[in-house]
């Protein structure tokens, strides 16, 4: 696995809320990059600033990961995971007392 690369997946929510998934740092970064100025954000920074130091070797992947997965639920992008919405739908069709 490159050094970069994510373990799992960060899926944001783009544009009109196509869900896309940023695989490592550089996608990552890429993304912070390009974040609308006035939308910028403590969160922001401190995701930028890991993946810069990620980028370099500094910090682990998976570090700058869980900060931009913070930025991400701070700025309201993170898609929901697929596994968690599959395992709450098949437990509330099993359930009586949900619905």
């Amino acid at each position: 696995m490159k050094p970069d690369r994510f373990e799992k997946p960060v899926t944001i929510l783009t544009g009109l809320g196509i869900p896309t998934p940023v695989r490592s740092v550089m996608q990552a970064y890429r993304v912070l990059c390009d974040w609308p100025e006035g939308h910028r954000d403590r969160a922001h920074t401190v995701a930028l600033n890991a993946c810069h130091a990620a980028l370099n070797g500094i910090v682990e992947a998976e570090t700058a990961r869980s900060l931009f997965v913070a930025f991400a639920e701070r700025q309201d992008v993170l898609a929901p995971d697929l596994d968690t919405l599959v395992a709450i739908r098949g437990r509330s069709k099993s359930d009586p007392h949900i619905n």
